[in-house]
């Protein structure tokens, strides 16, 4: 049975990893609209990524005997200015989801909860791969600056993304 600090713990990261979900999705279309259709292919795997997230940790909610608690999500921002803008916004959430997801790994500690300890180190990995690609993509933007063509074969190898 899961205890109801590390129950509203995990509710509360199960609706940030929504909001990541539709951040991601709002990039995605922004990107659509400034027709970089591979950006928006990448960010829109990223969104659905973000919503497995979510659903796993509603999963081990369920799991541990406890109740998913949903709450709203805030509208995230809508338009930016470049890429390079877009994605080092993604790498500075992906920063501060990592430490969300430390502190809920310092919580299921301090609570002997092994199970959440157990289930949250997959996000701590996971976390190592999400600032990674979004730390790779802002490097490459920035080495390219305003070269068109540079976007233009960048946005064409990002729209090579499979969903995973």
């Amino acid at each position: 049975m899961i205890g109801e600090k590390m129950e509203n713990a995990l509710n509360k990261q199960v609706n940030a990893e929504f909001y990541s979900s539709f951040l991601y999705l709002s990039m995605s279309a922004d990107f659509e609209s400034k027709n970089f259709k591979g950006f928006a292919q990448w960010l829109k795997i990223q969104a659905e990524e973000e919503y497995q997230h979510a659903m796993r940790l509603y999963q081990h909610i369920i799991e541990r005997g406890g109740k998913v608690k949903l709450q709203a999500i805030d509208a995230p921002k809508i338009d930016w200015k470049a890429p390079l803008e877009a994605f080092q916004d993604a790498y500075e959430h992906e920063k501060k989801v990592t430490g969300m997801i430390y502190n809920l790994v310092e919580a299921a500690r301090g609570e002997k909860d092994y199970a959440a300890d157990s289930m949250l180190k997959w996000f701590v990995d996971e976390q190592v791969e999400e600032e990674a690609n979004t730390l790779q993509i802002v490097e490459q933007l920035k080495m390219i600056g305003d070269s068109k063509g540079s976007i233009f074969m960048l946005d064409h190898q990002l729209a090579k993304r499979k969903e995973s």
